[in-house]
C-alpha cells in the first residue's frame, strides 16, 4: 500500500475528553488521504480504552510508549513513526478546522520552495468558549524564512503558531533533525526555525486551528519562565545564517518577551479563574 500524503500525529498524555475532540477534528477533515497516529506517552488513565472507539477507522493507529518519554521524546516518536510526505503535530488538547489539511496541503503542493505552512489560530477558554483570534502578521501568501524568523524575534513571541497550526515537509524534517526541548517554551518554534534553514514558509491568514488555554496547558504551566526562555531562544538563533537578526531586532524582542509574559499572565488569571 502507498504511504498517506499526510501524517497527523497526536502526542498524548492523559488527554481525556480533549484528546477525543482532537481526534474527531482530524477525522472530520475534507482532505482524507492521511494517517492519524495517536502516540500515548504511557498515560496512567483510560486513554487506551478511549481509543478503541476510533481504531475501527483504518487511518487511525494507536501506539503506546513502554515508558514515559516526556514531550521531547514523544514528539520525536511522532517524527519517527510518521509515513506521510507532510507532517502535523497536533497537541491532544488542540483542534484543527475541517479544511485545515486541504488548505495546507494545497499550499505546499503548489509552492515547493515552502518547507512549512502556518495559519491564524482561534483561542479557546473554558467550555471551548472562543476568546479571540490570534492572527498572523501577514496576508495569505509566501513568507521568506528570514522575514518570518526576524518577525518572531522582534515580536518576542511565536507568530508562526502552535504545532496544530503548522504543516511541514517530512523531507525538511529529515534534514532538520529531532525536536529539542532544552528551551521548553519554544520547543515548537525552535523546530520551525531549524526547518526554515531549508526553505521558506506559506501563510494562511484564515484561522485553521484552535488552541486551548487551560490549567493543563504547557504554556500555562511554564508561567513565569516564558520570558527568560524566549530570550534564550533569541540568543540561540539571532546570528544564524538564515536569520541574521539586527541589534534592533534583538533589543525589541527582549523587551516584548517580558511584556508578552505579563500580558499572558493577566489573560490567564481572568480566563482560568
Amino acid at each position: 500500500m502507498s504511504s498517506p500524503r499526510v501524517s497527523v500525529c497526536i502526542p498524548a498524555w492523559c488527554g481525556g475528553d480533549f484528546l477525543e475532540a482532537a481526534i474527531r477534528s482530524v477525522l472530520a477533515q475534507t482532505w482524507t488521504d492521511f494517517e492519524l497516529l495517536v502516540i500515548d506517552d504511557c498515560s496512567p488513565d483510560d486513554t487506551a480504552e478511549r481509543l478503541t472507539r476510533y481504531t475501527a477507522d483504518p487511518r487511525v493507529k494507536y501506539i503506546r510508549n513502554s515508558k514515559n518519554l516526556g514531550p521531547q521524546g514523544n514528539w520525536n516518536r511522532c517524527l519517527s513513526e510518521a509515513q506521510g510526505a507532510y507532517i502535523k503535530i497536533l497537541p491532544h488538547d488542540d483542534l484543527i478546522a475541517p479544511n485545515c489539511l486541504e488548505q495546507q496541503v494545497k499550499a505546499l503542493d503548489t509552492h515547493p520552495q515552502a518547507v512549512l505552512a502556518f495559519a491564524s489560530r482561534s483561542i479557546l477558554g473554558k467550555g471551548d468558549t472562543p476568546l479571540f483570534t490570534k492572527r498572523t502578521p501577514w496576508k495569505t501568501g509566501p513568507v521568506a524564512a528570514r522575514g518570518a524568523l526576524r518577525k518572531c524575534i522582534r515580536s518576542g513571541t511565536n507568530v508562526l503558531g502552535e504545532p496544530g497550526a503548522v504543516l511541514f515537509r517530512r523531507s525538511a524534517a529529515e534534514k532538520a533533525g529531532t525536536f529539542d526541548s532544552s528551551i521548553p517554551y519554544v520547543l515548537d518554534l525552535d523546530y520551525w526555525a531549524r526547518l526554515l534553514a531549508y526553505g521558506d514558509a506559506w501563510c494562511d491568514a484564515t484561522p485553521l486551528a484552535s488552541f486551548r488555554i487551560s490549567n493543563a496547558s504547557w504554556s500555562v504551566a511554564i508561567g513565569r519562565k516564558q520570558s527568560s526562555e524566549f530570550k534564550a531562544f533569541i540568543s540561540k538563533v539571532a546570528s544564524q545564517h538564515h536569520v541574521r537578526a539586527s541589534a534592533l531586532d534583538i533589543a525589541m524582542g527582549q523587551a516584548w518577551a517580558s511584556m508578552n509574559n505579563l500580558i499572558r499572565r493577566i489573560i490567564y488569571s481572568f480566563v482560568l479563574r
